[in-house]
């Protein structure tokens, strides 16, 4: 895998972690190494509703789209009878593939643990339902690591509307300056630079293996104030705001 460019920013903002009280994460591909299972199955079910889309189609369409979007879609360009049925169709098969194979993104600990001793507070905000973001933290064991999360049901404007960051950000008391969001689609840095908040595109998840330097790019076009390529590379950076507070 290409390893991504990093953005050289002028000296001033390159400690991004430094005045943020509160870390922002993406779910899929950013907490759960999911989007290789979402876009597999996802593909399969739209195939099964009479849409024929490449990975890459489905990539570009979806990632970091609600089920309410998607569900939108199949029901304006399926001709099934059953497009109703899609959301149920596609969850039951994902869920039943996230218990048997979802995994953490590597590092993921560690960047827990280093929030954890920099004092510095963290949530999920997830274009993903409820259900499934506590089936996947359940088929990963980490249901008891995030005491704050937050999805796309909650407001009437996903991503890249502002809408999902600014309330998880209201909902713990921190000003959308001080937040720093987590995301690895386009979408989702939109949606934070819409919000006001500072944005790190990571490019450490498994669906992005052969694309890495091109989404990267991407991302940085779409706003994103730095690419990352792992969790142990955001880790990193938290290590100069420990040793001020020590």
């Amino acid at each position: 895998m290409n390893t991504p460019r990093k953005l050289r920013l002028p000296q001033t903002c390159t400690d991004l972690f430094g005045d943020v009280d509160l870390v922002i994460f993406d779910f899929d591909g950013v907490i759960a190494d999911s989007e290789v299972i979402s876009l597999a199955t996802l593909q399969a079910s739209l195939k099964a509703f009479g849409m024929d889309l490449t990975i890459e189609e489905i990539r570009q369409k979806f990632l970091g789209k609600s089920l309410k979007t998607i569900s939108t879609y199949v029901d304006q360009h399926s001709s099934s009878q059953a497009a109703a049925d899609f959301g149920n169709a596609w969850q039951a098969e994902l869920y039943s593939r996230f218990r048997a194979e979802l995994k953490p993104l590597p590092h993921l600990e560690k960047l827990l643990f280093e929030l954890a001793e920099t004092a510095t507070r963290f949530c999920i905000a997830s274009s993903g339902t409820f259900e499934r973001i506590n089936v996947a933290l359940s088929a990963m064991s980490m249901s008891d690591c995030f005491d704050h999360v937050f999805s796309s049901e909650q407001v009437s404007r996903g991503k890249p509307a502002p809408d999902l960051f600014l309330m998880a950000a209201e909902a713990l008391d921190v000003s959308p300056s001080r937040c720093l969001v987590i995301e690895d689609s386009l979408y989702g840095i939109r949606a934070a630079k819409a919000a006001g908040m500072r944005g790190v595109g990571f490019l450490g998840g498994a669906h992005l293996q052969g694309i890495v330097e091109q989404h990267g790019k991407t991302l940085l076009e779409n706003g994103a104030d730095m690419i990352l390529a792992s969790h142990q590379d955001i880790a990193a950076r938290l290590a100069p705001k420990r040793t001020q507070q020590n």
